[in-house]
């Protein structure tokens, strides 16, 4: 008899029961209760190769409720990528392929990095924008290369997240036709029935972001799952959710109960469910006619050639749009970006600049748009105060996904996700500005970006208390600290035109993200020697004749003060270093040798000045030294008092250094 959809769904079933036991943890729930749903996803319709994971015209799949793990490896496992039943076995084991919740560039086959919910879907929406805009650019009449979809699973806690609203919302303006989620609506969070704490009619919301909304549908009925999709694929003016009604914990005695969630059914009820759904009783077992059913690799293969096929002739009609089409999906930046920025920089050394580092970095952009197609800039409704619109910047038009330059709204955690979604995807380099207070909102966004390892520029302006009278609640304190706290995130505070330069070069040749945090107010132009290595994120800027008595450190606007104390401090024999620190990050990634150059241990005189949290920096002045810093909110008054109120003056940074040298 020909093996029946429903054993190819129990096929998933069974490997999310086994390996939840055995690794004693887990989310069984949903894997048992979406399995039709992938089913129907996976064999009849997902285009992909598992022999390839990085084929650049892949569907894309988000698994949005990233606690679902077991769906997504049972589903790579059974098609055919180098996901062995070893690495099954190992589910949520230290080393294994197989962590908890998905993780991109570590299991092959997963397209990004999910678990924290509702930041899947709102990455989706990036996804589908980065193919509506390549298909643009690149496809010719006759030559389509750049064609596919991205399919997103969600589940409740995915729709309750408010990121959702924010990314689903640009989704319906955008009318990213190719993009299709399918909503596990099965009525269950945590916490139990959601009829309690979610009841708004998703329906209708998603109506009113302008989505095409199918169903409700039974979730298990393969039949309306296949039309569904097919509904969804066939409107290509807009977004499509498909809403199924499922039971969690489907085949279970733990079915439609919060039971399932996150806890393993346990040894009875486990068996019990795979007698229920006619699944071997021996761990781990795949019948010989489910597997070959399961297995996509000819398939694969098959769409891959013929894609390569397809591009062949594409290239030989259009070289030049193929080259630089490789190019981008590799990653490469084009030629004449580097010399772009040379130039800038030897410009603003010529012309000394006094501008504020939010103009600045305005500047370097203006340099590098045009040269750099990859760039996709935006703002969450702070263009012009941010500078990250351009002269070279165009709107992106939703007709026709010409353009370079996004309007977010005011989401900044959306515009987030959405940027990680236009990276993963491949061929862009999103950066995008907010006040550097409202980082807060878009924390989690960098956090997964610097897991992804993905090239994203933060755009962070009105960095300090100098925003003025606009009071605490826009002036940040502690938000450089939280940021140089994640992993991977580098942050650089120039403080001036050449080193905001040398930073934006930074931030377009290293994989993960880069914030930029700038300040709203004028700095000066600061001289440096010539060749000075801003690049190495920290360098001596001023020096004196033997050994200093005090170095200074310091970032972004509080340079100048250094610069100006060191000279006052000269004057009275007291020798001082001065160094910038534009990025803790990359300095600390250099070599012993050189970080004693700058900073020699039989130097314990140290004082760090920064318009931020202090306590970051007792890491380079030790328990010897003094730091400048703010320890407390900030206050509504001109940014000069404030700077008088809170000490950020030459004459304080003078009478501390002096104490230091006695």
């Amino acid at each position: 008899m020909p093996v029946t959809r429903r054993q190819c769904a129990n096929a998933i079933r069974a490997l999310a029961i086994d390996a939840i036991e055995k690794a004693n943890s887990g989310h069984p729930g949903a894997p048992l209760g979406m399995a039709d749903m992938a089913e129907a996803l996976w064999r009849h319709g997902l285009r992909h190769n598992p022999a390839n994971p990085g084929w650049v015209n892949r569907d894309r799949f988000v698994l949005s409720n990233g606690h679902a793990s077991m769906l997504i490896y049972a589903l790579l496992h059974l098609t055919g990528y180098a996901l062995t039943m070893d690495d099954i076995r190992n589910f949520r084991q230290l080393g294994s392929l197989t962590p908890g919740h998905p993780e991109y560039g570590h299991t092959p086959g997963v397209d990004i990095t999910t678990g924290p919910l509702g930041s899947g879907i709102a990455s989706a929406v990036g996804m589908a924008l980065a193919e509506a805009s390549l298909a643009r650019k690149y496809n010719r009449p006759g030559h389509t290369i750049v064609d596919h979809m991205t399919y997103v699973f969600l589940g409740d806690g995915c729709l309750m997240e408010g990121v959702s609203h924010e990314a689903c919302s640009l989704a319906g303006v955008w009318k990213l036709g190719k993009l299709v989620a399918l909503y596990d609506d099965n009525g269950i969070s945590i916490d139990g029935k959601v009829d309690g704490w979610f009841t708004e009619d998703v329906r209708a919301r998603y109506l009113a972001y302008g989505w095409q909304v199918i169903g409700p549908v039974d979730g298990h009925d393969s039949d309306a799952l296949d039309k569904a999709l097919a509904a969804a694929r066939a409107d290509t003016e807009r977004p499509s959710l498909i809403i199924c009604r499922t039971h969690i914990g489907f085949g279970s005695a733990r079915a439609d109960s919060e039971k399932s969630h996150g806890a393993p059914l346990g040894e009875e009820i486990a068996a019990q469910a795979k007698q229920a759904l006619g699944c071997a009783a021996e761990a781990f077992t795949v019948p010989a006619d489910v597997a070959a059913a399961w297995d996509a690799r000819e398939e694969g293969a098959r769409l891959e050639a013929a894609w390569k096929e397809a591009f062949a002739a594409y290239e030989a009609a259009y070289p030049e749009l193929a080259a630089d089409f490789v190019r981008r999906m590799e990653g490469r930046l084009p030629e004449g970006a580097d010399q772009a920025l040379a130039d800038f920089a030897a410009g603003v050394r010529e012309s000394r600049p006094k501008l504020a580092t939010r103009v600045a970095s305005k500047n370097v952009l203006s340099a590098l748009v045009p040269v750099i197609d990859d760039l996709i800039g935006g703002s969450a409704d702070l263009s012009g105060s941010v500078g990250t619109k351009t002269p070279s910047s165009t709107m992106l038009d939703t007709a026709t996904y010409e353009g370079n330059y996004i309007c977010y709204g005011v989401r900044e955690f959306g515009m987030g996700c959405i940027m990680n979604g236009l990276a993963v995807h491949g061929g862009f380099i999103p950066y995008a500005g907010t006040f550097m207070v409202f980082s807060d909102y878009a924390k989690h966004a960098v956090r997964l970006a610097s897991l992804m390892n993905l090239k994203v520029v933060w755009v962070l302006t009105h960095d300090s208390y100098a925003v003025g009278e606009d009071g605490p609640t826009h002036q940040p304190v502690e938000h450089l600290a939280m940021l140089r706290s994640i992993p991977g995130c580098k942050v650089w505070r120039p403080c001036d035109s050449e080193e905001c330069a040398a930073s934006w070069k930074d931030a377009l040749a290293t994989q993960g993200p880069t914030c930029l945090s700038l300040s709203r107010q004028g700095v000066p132009f600061i001289d440096k020697q010539a060749g000075a290595p801003i690049e190495k994120g920290g360098y001596v800027l001023r020096d004196c004749e033997g050994v200093p008595q005090v170095i200074l450190l310091a970032t972004g606007s509080e340079v100048s003060l250094c610069v100006e104390a060191q000279a006052r401090l000269a004057e009275e024999g007291i020798r001082v270093r001065v160094v910038s620190m534009p990025c803790c990050e990359v300095f600390d990634a250099q070599d012993a040798a050189y970080r004693e150059s700058v900073l020699p241990d039989a130097v314990r005189a140290r004082l760090a000045v920064e318009a931020g949290w202090p306590d970051y920096w007792r890491r380079y002045v030790g328990l010897d030294g003094d730091v400048l810093g703010l320890d407390h909110f900030g206050a509504s008054a001109p940014g000069g008092v404030l700077a008088r109120e809170f000490g950020f003056t030459a004459d304080n940074v003078v009478e501390r250094a002096r104490a230091l040298a006695r």
